[in-house]
């Protein structure tokens, strides 16, 4: 059996002309990304995935980040992909922890998550994003929007003001069917 087509969190499991095996898929190491939310006066800066064609996160509201670069720290992938999708140049971020993304069906993702309101945003033009739609939202309504089940979690610890956040997300399909907390650990090199 093949999976083919494009994966959530932006996985595209076609490799030029070939294909991978769903059990390749499987013990490939996992895929590392960012995602950073934006803080200002109350609010996140969300990603409505509402520009691309068969987008595994259209009709959703993200953060902003992506996939590292070969030899990037997790603060010099977060500073550039935010630069990159948003034109906003992050000074300092808070780093909450990291989130396991496990799957039956998608490769594995360990996402580092952060958030910023120390930032310049004397360039930020939301219209130029060819991810999608960005916008501030207010904190008390980000729970209302489309969102993934799993970034619904985490969503809400920070929220509630946790300092660090390190989950499990175990899906089956698009469901999230299990959450597992982990503890942190010091020993991560997130600084560039």
């Amino acid at each position: 059996m093949y999976l083919v087509g494009y994966m959530p969190f932006g996985y595209n499991i076609a490799v030029g002309k070939q294909q991978l095996k769903r059990k390749e898929i499987m013990q490939q190491s996992p895929t590392k990304t960012t995602l950073c939310y934006i803080e200002k006066d109350g609010k996140y800066l969300m990603l409505y995935r509402n520009k691309k064609k068969e987008d595994p996160n259209g009709g959703k509201w993200i953060g902003v980040g992506g996939k590292f670069e070969e030899g990037e720290t997790p603060f010099e992938c977060v500073k550039r992909e935010v630069l990159e999708e948003t034109g906003i140049i992050i000074r300092n971020a808070h780093f909450y922890g990291v989130i396991e993304f496990r799957s039956d069906g998608w490769p594995d993702e360990d996402m580092y998550l952060f958030s910023s309101n120390d930032f310049d945003d004397s360039e930020f033009h939301p219209e130029d994003c060819c991810e999608g739609t960005l916008k501030f939202i207010p904190k008390d309504e980000i729970l209302e929007l489309n969102l993934w089940e799993g970034d619904r979690v985490f969503l809400c610890e920070m929220l509630e003001g946790q300092d660090r956040i390190n989950l499990r997300l175990r899906y089956s399909g698009e469901n999230l069917t299990e959450v597992v907390k982990h503890s942190y650990s010091d020993d991560l090199h997130i600084e560039d």
